[in-house]
């Protein structure tokens, strides 16, 4: 087990290696450039420029200087935010994105595993065809619809909530509802069927049967044998799932107005800020790797069969 951990640890250095360099040459290639806008800037104005981001450099040494950069934490200026570097910006917006993140994955598991217990122990009854039901809903509905629609709802007719903002904000932990919803929605929906279809299985299994016939009440059967198994399917999704948050958060930052990562990526992807987008690029990427690092981890620990050599 340890040297599986040591493995997987080392893999992370080539795999963010080689997605810092495709970032870097992929921006690189695209036309248009950070200075490029609809008044043309005048020549004298646009040398300076490139020399002060040393733009007027060779590719491959800009290629190595931003290798430097990277490898000594530092992200570089940002050419649209003038007076902040990429690594203020990620350092103030992060957070937030986490909190967000976080919290959708909360909901997403914990309500997604609890709908797919009732429904396995409510087998073709009204409670599983709804619940089921539900699941498809949220497959079926894109972020980018049940968000609008939640605000529409819950912010404009009934009230209940405010239309934007965050938690540092006069309106608190209200902000963080709709937005957390609306992107877990999906999530829940996956883990719902994910758990019922594998719980079912549990269920019909001989050792199921032979602790029922022991006398052992099914609240025991569920925690003690069922769910230890059950969720192993649900465990190897929150890889992807974490990915699809990680990638669903800027769509949902961008409709409730949240000070996350996920805005200043459009923004940086609108503006070709080059080094805020490799840089965002980056701490996504990492986070990616380091949430399918830990999920293989928890795995290991569920089913004690697997053997990492």
């Amino acid at each position: 087990m340890g040297r599986f951990i040591f493995n997987r640890l080392l893999s992370i250095i080539p795999t963010m290696f080689i997605i810092a360099t495709l970032s870097f040459f992929m921006m690189r290639a695209a036309p248009g450039g950070p200075f490029s806008s609809e008044k043309e800037v005048p020549p004298a104005v646009l040398e300076n420029l490139l020399k002060k981001y040393h733009m007027d450099e060779s590719l491959p040494r800009q290629y190595l200087r931003f290798l430097g950069d990277v490898l000594r934490g530092d992200l570089g200026p940002s050419f649209t935010s003038k007076d902040f570097t990429v690594n203020d910006l990620i350092a103030g917006s992060l957070p937030n994105s986490i909190i967000l993140g976080l919290t959708s994955l909360a909901i997403a598991v914990i309500a997604g595993v609890l709908v797919g217990i009732i429904s396995a122990l409510r087998q073709n009854t009204a409670l599983d065809y709804g619940s089921m039901s539900v699941a498809v809903m949220g497959i079926s509905v894109p972020v980018f619809v049940a968000g609008p629609v939640l605000m529409l709802i819950f912010a404009v007719k009934l009230k209940w909530l405010p239309t934007s903002g965050w938690i540092t904000g006069r309106y608190g932990l209200k902000t963080l509802i709709m937005p957390a919803i609306a992107l877990a929605m999906p999530y829940f929906a996956y883990i719902a069927r994910l758990s019922r279809a594998s719980i079912v299985e549990v269920l019909r299994s001989d050792y199921i049967r032979t602790a029922r016939a022991k006398g052992l009440s099914m609240p025991v059967i569920m925690v003690k044998h069922v769910l230890k198994g059950a969720l192993l399917p649900v465990v190897s999704y929150l890889g992807p799932a974490c990915a699809g948050i990680v990638t669903g958060s800027v769509v949902v930052e961008s409709i409730f107005v949240i000070p996350g990562l996920g805005t200043y990526f459009v923004r940086s992807a609108l503006n070709r800020d080059y080094t805020l987008i490799m840089g965002t690029v980056i701490v996504y990427s990492l986070i990616l790797v380091a949430m399918n690092f830990v999920v293989d981890i928890v795995y290991s620990l569920l089913d004690p069969r697997i053997s990492y050599k």
